[in-house]
């Protein structure tokens, strides 16, 4: 499809109605009054509606069904959503096949800009404090930036109570897989236009357990003692202050967070293997060397104002990033050093993010509703450690964009739109004296001395580059929906990509950047079904897309001169191919119980090597029967995963395994305190299986065993009136 179709189609979206057009508003509310009759729906049947791709919403219903203390995997039970797993307590969110800088996570409506390029960097927000989550599946460039190219996930709070007074819950959390206690308290308050809530919570574990007794590090097999993973303990400490106002035209908000985290990395799968230092030390709880931390600290405000056909808002955000990586210093060369200053300092990232959003909405006659928005951001990373893996850098980024919406009739919403994205990173030269040095002693050319000592060029690049999309929401009759989309989108590269050059121990590899990358730039079609009558409920989602130049860790076959290092992965850019569905079922059954399935396939292909992309999902399908009886529910799943054979060269595949899982819940009144308690067992079988997408795969580390969970909510609620 040419780019002129698609502006052909957004230029019907603004040119005047015919006769007998429907003038219906495109506002979308909660509740409308017709003669006398009321049409209610939900936030998540808003949501679904609102745009042509798929949309699903995991409320709290959801959220407390699924809840495992990591937002992340809670999400893995939509189809077409799967979590990179980082041991038992981080993770990172992956949509239909794509992961780290192609999808957008929001929180207050401002991105997370942490490490996210990094399959060891987990989400460092406070799972306690989602009050429901939306996940946009396919591209989302066109609202939220090249960075949403696979998708976003918007973060909400809590609505506020509807009458004033205080409110607050208590929750207690805890795991058996690593001992996990936790807590968390909110507490807040709703007076007349003003509404403030406070949250703490925190959150500590121990060594994991594993069904295995040796993983493979380096082709050398490491032993697991007493079937747990050694120094993957750590904790967890969240805090959060919201406030909000709200007027009949005039609303704002204020929120800061800050949220910390220290763990542990396995000694055996960091750096050189040590056997020493793999031997059980008396504690399952204690955090010795490697280990991590980071701190991530964001301060947010909307300013909205309404009058007439008009919403303006005004989205600022300031988020600092802090991640350090600890490791007993190596000398990796003859004479070196060890620096004077915090020694065994591995890694040390600092992120300084600015963003702003400025966007208008209006809505015209016969069911128009127009956007335009403007966003900018701006980020300065400094680094430090003995170690070297990415440079300092300053990256730039601004986009325009505008979305029209066109509800021709009550049964047909056109949708479409068009956004021009500018970038630009400056990326600091390194020099490695010591490396270089080395080289020369071992005798190496000085061709290849030079190709080492400079661990990084000074890079100065520009990008920009256009989006657009467009779409249609039928829905022929009542329990119909047919959706579609067709747009095009790119993705600027991160500096990683760029000039990333050294050993990155949390993925066991040497990677190496490429200042020669352009942009990612593709095509995606998505279409959707849905029926619901209110009983039976079946949704279906396949999509297709092609990307040019689409960036990946490439191996080389080239062995690393740097000590420790194993072999080169270069980010390379190639033709590649996704496409995939998703399907879900849910009916009813007598007694109280209902079935449903979710499934979901991502078939993935590198068009020039004619092989699959690597991280590619496997096949997943989960049936569950569940049961609810007032205050009682329960439900028992067979989580089906398949084995994964379509693998990029030099990937392993990895075997298929069947797990059930169960839950059940129980609403309490004790006096008038009302407590809601959630018990989940994961894995009951203890199933020795593995994660395609785990940061631990290549060690062969399965996932965490059989897993007991316990949650105690408190919900409390005084009315000042």
């Amino acid at each position: 499809m040419q780019f002129r179709n698609i502006a052909g189609i957004l230029l019907a979206l603004v040119w005047p109605p015919g006769p007998g057009a429907s003038a219906q508003q495109a506002d979308s509310l909660r509740q409308v009054d017709i003669d006398g009759v009321t049409v209610q729906t939900t936030f998540a049947a808003r949501q679904r509606l609102s745009s042509p791709l798929g949309i699903e919403v995991a409320d709290s219903g959801f959220l407390r069904e699924y809840f495992t203390g990591n937002l992340v995997q809670a999400l893995g039970h939509i189809p077409g959503v799967r979590s990179m797993d980082i041991g038992s307590g981080f993770s990172k969110p992956v949509i239909r096949g794509m992961g780290f800088n192609r999808i957008a996570v929001l929180e207050n409506g401002v991105k997370q800009e942490g490490q996210q390029w990094g399959a060891d960097h987990g989400l460092e927000m406070d799972a306690f404090n989602a009050g429901r989550v939306v996940v946009r599946k396919g591209p989302s460039s066109l609202m939220y930036g090249s960075d949403a190219m696979g998708g976003a996930i918007e973060v909400l709070p809590a609505p506020p109570p509807a009458g004033d007074g205080w409110f607050g819950e208590a929750v207690l959390f805890g795991k058996s897989v690593n001992g996990t206690v936790a807590a968390s308290l909110m507490a807040g308050m709703k007076q007349g236009r003003w509404h403030v809530r406070a949250r703490y919570s925190e959150q500590h574990f121990g060594d994991y357990r594993v069904p295995t007794d040796t993983v493979v590090y380096l082709t050398r097999k490491i032993p697991v003692h007493g079937g747990r993973l050694k120094n993957t303990a750590g904790y967890e400490r969240d805090a959060s202050l919201l406030a909000e106002y709200r007027a009949a035209r005039y609303y704002m908000s204020y929120a800061v967070s800050n949220a910390y985290q220290k763990t542990g990395f396995f000694p055996g799968a960091h750096g050189i293997p040590d056997l020493s230092v793999l031997e059980h030390d008396g504690s399952y709880r204690n955090i010795e060397l490697p280990y991590n931390t980071v701190n991530h600290l964001k301060f947010t405000t909307r300013q909205q104002y309404s009058w007439k056909r008009w919403i303006a808002s005004l989205d600022l955000g300031y988020q600092n990033n802090r991640r350090y990586e600890m490791s007993r210093f190596h000398t990796h060369y003859p004479d070196q050093p060890a620096p004077e200053r915090d020694p065994d300092r591995e890694l040390f990232f600092d992120l300084h993010t600015l963003s702003a959003t400025v966007r208008a909405r209006c809505f015209g006659p016969s069911g128009r509703e127009h956007t335009l928005g403007l966003d900018v951001q701006y980020q300065d990373n400094r680094i430090g450690g003995y170690s070297f893996l990415l440079p300092e850098y300053t990256r730039l980024t601004a986009g325009i964009y505008w979305i029209a919406t066109w509800n021709v009739s009550r049964q047909f919403t056109l949708t479409g739109g068009v956004r021009y994205d500018y970038g630009r990173v400056n990326i600091s030269v390194f020099e490695d004296g010591y490396l270089a040095e080395y080289l020369l002693q071992a005798g190496y050319p000085a061709g290849t001395v030079d190709s080492y000592r400079w661990r990084s060029y000074a890079v100065d690049k520009t990008f920009g580059d256009v989006s657009a999309s467009a779409g249609f929401i039928w829905t022929p009759a009542q329990a119909h929906t047919v959706k579609f989309n067709v747009g095009r989108s790119f993705r600027l590269p991160g500096a990683n990509e760029l000039a990333s050059n050294g050993v990155h121990h949390a993925t066991f590899r040497h990677e190496r950047g490429d200042p020669g990358l352009g942009s990612e730039k593709g095509w995606q079609a998505d279409a959707g079904y849905g029926f619901d009558n209110g009983v039976i409920s079946i949704q279906v989602s396949p999509f297709a897309s092609l990307y040019n130049n689409y960036i990946y860790l490439r191996p080389t076959g080239e062995w690393s001169l740097l000590p420790h290092s194993g072999q080169v992965y270069a980010y390379t850019g190639v033709r590649a191919l996704f496409a995939g569905a998703e399907l879900s079922v849910e009916f009813p059954l007598p007694g109280g119980f209902g079935y449903s399935f979710t499934g979901d396939y991502v078939y993935t292909r590198n068009r020039d090597d004619r092989i699959p992309v690597s991280f590619s999902p496997p096949p997943a399908m989960r049936n569950t029967l569940s049961w609810r009886a007032g205050r009682y529910g329960a439900y028992v799943e067979m989580h089906t995963i398949a084995r994964q054979d379509r693998v990029a060269r030099n990937e392993a595949p990895t075997p298929g395994a069947n797990l059930l899982n169960a839950g059940a819940s129980l609403d309490l009144t004790v006096g008038r305190q009302p407590v809601e308690i959630t018990l989940l067992c994961g894995n009951i079988l203890d199933r020795k299986y593995y994660n395609h997408l785990s940061f631990y795969r290549h060690v062969e580390i399965p996932e965490p065993g059989r897993n007991f969970q316990l949650t105690i909510k408190i919900p409390f609620k005084t009315s000042t009136r």
